[in-house]
């Protein structure tokens, strides 16, 4: 089935629901211990669309969502979903009575923060937080066993503030040397040493993010946070090896031929006059362009689209809204393109688009903006 949508446009992003819940479901089977799933839908789904992929995710069985900011999770509880969610990112102190009248939890490694926020939180809401370590990443969290301890005297003074869980992040975890991760790895359970000792029992203990999960299940203790690859995209191509079960690509992208005409020998296509036509050609337009988030990269680095189940390549510069394509011959107006997508036994995928303009996975479905709309499929 497909949700209904309001577009007036020919381009759109296909979202494959379905393909998101198998996903969930073979993570879930992965693990040999009790784990409770994070379906991590922070900057809007990966551009999936953050509630349509949460709401997949949960019915697959996530327990969690893992968002980056307030203003995501908030989002999420306006539409109805009620599952815990936690702000991956550090939240304002002074925003933490929003958070726990909404029941969001709250990233937290600051004393100062723990101090600031009790000044805003009623009693009649108690705070949840995840204390983040960095244990190599170097980006937020505690860095050593003497800080959190610190940190943890500083917590039991907090009668507002109740203490849910704990976690790190991985640096390499998606690269084949694991040098860097078992070190990581080591420093966090020295951490959870001291947390022992000094927090007392938590509810959730989570290092692992989809690399991790996948590669090294027995490592990540009782929660799993399922991200790029929820959506079926590998990590790195550099671990496409080791993922121990079949992802399904969810995303696709596709628009529609709106002009075709034939061009003779020497006419040149688009800004600066970059291609120029050798022989007779057939040149169409498509309706998409760089505020879409289609960069001109895609032009510059030969990229290119099916049309029929054959590829095309994209010609000239690629404009704010439009680009244009070679074809062999007369294709009718209304054709639909695929940028991302399969079209009989011919397909173009995420990783391929990222490898085209030297990127990851993540950038590609993350770039295209919210001007084309996302037209949800299964579910």
């Amino acid at each position: 089935m497909a949700f209904k949508q309001t577009s007036y446009r020919d381009t759109w992003a296909e979202v494959n629901l379905n393909h998101i819940k198998s996903n969930v479901e073979k993570a879930k089977a992965h693990f040999k211990q009790k784990m409770h799933l994070m379906a991590v839908v922070k900057a809007d789904g990966y551009g999936h669309g953050a509630v349509k992929t949460a709401e997949a995710a949960l019915q697959a069985g996530a327990a969690f969502l893992g968002v980056a900011l307030l203003e995501e999770a908030i989002e999420l509880r306006e539409t109805g979903i009620e599952a815990p969610i936690l702000v991956l990112g550090r939240t304002r102190p002074e925003d933490s009575q929003l958070a726990a009248e909404q029941d969001i939890r709250l990233t937290v490694f600051q004393e100062s923060w723990l101090v600031e926020a009790e000044k805003h939180l009623s009693s009649k809401n108690k705070l949840h937080i995840h204390i983040k370590v960095d244990t190599g990443m170097g980006r937020i969290g505690i860095v050593s066993k003497e800080d959190l301890v610190s940190f943890a005297n500083v917590l039991k003074s907090c009668e507002k503030i109740e203490t849910e869980g704990l976690f790190t992040h991985f640096a390499t975890a998606d690269e084949k040397n694991s040098s860097y991760f078992q070190k990581q790895y080591h420093r966090f359970l020295n951490m959870l040493e001291a947390a022992a000792d000094n927090i007392g029992d938590l509810s959730y203990i989570h290092c692992g993010n989809s690399a991790a999960g996948l590669r090294f299940p027995d490592k990540c203790f009782n929660m799993f946070r399922f991200g790029i690859s929820m959506y079926g995209l590998t990590p790195s191509e550099e671990i496409l090896d080791e993922i121990p079960f079949p992802l399904k690509q969810a995303f696709s992208l596709h628009s529609r031929i709106v002009q075709i005409k034939k061009l003779l020998p020497g006419e040149s296509i688009s800004y600066g006059a970059t291609y120029t036509t050798i022989d007779e050609e057939w040149i169409a337009t498509i309706p998409i362009g760089y505020a879409d988030g289609w960069y001109r990269y895609h032009s510059t680095y030969g990229g290119e689209v099916l049309v029929n189940g054959q590829r095309a390549p994209i010609v000239g510069r690629i404009c704010m809204d439009q680009m244009m394509i070679k074809l062999p011959e007369y294709t009718p107006i209304g054709t639909k393109v695929s940028l991302i997508g399969e079209q009989d036994n011919e397909s173009i995928t995420v990783l391929e688009a990222a490898n085209r303009i030297h990127t990851i996975t993540y950038e590609i479905p993350c770039m295209i903006s919210k001007r084309v709309p996302r037209i949800y499929v299964g579910g």
